[in-house]
């Protein structure tokens, strides 16, 4: 599923960033080498990353 329409970035990339250690959207970002632009992706990002901080 895709999270980011501006920026192309799906649910497993930010699955993936969080894993790595990514505790915030703007952190997931980062460490896909984007950011966020229109903001409307952000807490969808947050839900994901929240999610596998608890499945952690």
């Amino acid at each position: 599923m895709v999270v980011c329409v501006c920026n192309a970035i799906r649910e497993n990339d930010v699955r993936q960033a969080a894993r790595n250690g990514a505790t915030s959207a703007c952190a997931a970002y980062r460490a896909l080498g984007r950011r966020a632009k229109c903001g409307q992706c952000l807490s969808f990002a947050r839900t994901i990353i929240d999610q596998e901080r608890a499945a952690a």
